[in-house]
């Protein structure tokens, strides 16, 4: 079963060196963690490790795909098929994107949402970016009023653009889930 996606939108193609901090704090937040490319990690991310005290009665092993993508790094392809049907997210948030993270989750269980969000802040205090997250229309209101919040939109899709503090606001807010 798949679970939650969330994609962090890039100005443009991370650093090595960033990228590095990238690896090596996937590695101390994982109980598994294979390189497939540069910026591409399969992992088991430890839920305790990013703060998370309640596994819903699961493993607290989680397996995550960490993906970077766009012209030099990663994957070219995927980068413009999720980005060709985008509005344009320039005046939305400040920049064109160049590159972007994917955080797909595997499972589907509430820990599962939890960690994909906590994960991906943390990713972007390393790298930067700003998170692209699709809603469901009741959660509108509710991420509206969170802090880092930088726009919402509603076409094509419900969705809003945010900080990492934005995604660590929205974990703690009651009956949080990620779409999937």
């Amino acid at each position: 079963m798949s679970g939650p996606v969330l994609v962090i939108e890039l100005a443009e193609a991370p650093s090595r060196a960033a990228i590095l901090r990238v690896h090596e704090f996937l590695v101390r937040s994982s109980v598994r963690c294979e390189e497939a490319r540069l910026g591409e990690y399969d992992v088991h991310i430890d839920a305790e490790r990013l703060g998370v005290t309640d596994t819903w009665g699961e493993d607290g092993r989680r397996p995550v795909l960490v993906s970077l993508m766009g012209p030099g790094v990663g994957d070219e392809a995927v980068f413009e098929a999720e980005h060709a049907d985008e509005v344009d997210q320039e005046p939305l948030i400040g920049f064109a994107p160049t590159h972007a993270v994917d955080i797909v989750a595997f499972c589907n269980s509430p820990v599962d949402h939890v960690v994909t969000a906590l994960l991906t802040a943390a990713v972007m205090d390393l790298i930067g970016g700003i998170a692209n997250v699709e809603l469901r229309e009741d959660q509108v209101p509710i991420v509206a009023g969170l802090p880092g919040i930088v726009a919402t939109v509603t076409d094509p899709w419900l969705a809003a653009y945010g900080s990492a503090d934005f995604l660590r606001a929205w974990v703690k807010q009651p009956g949080f889930r990620l779409l999937k």
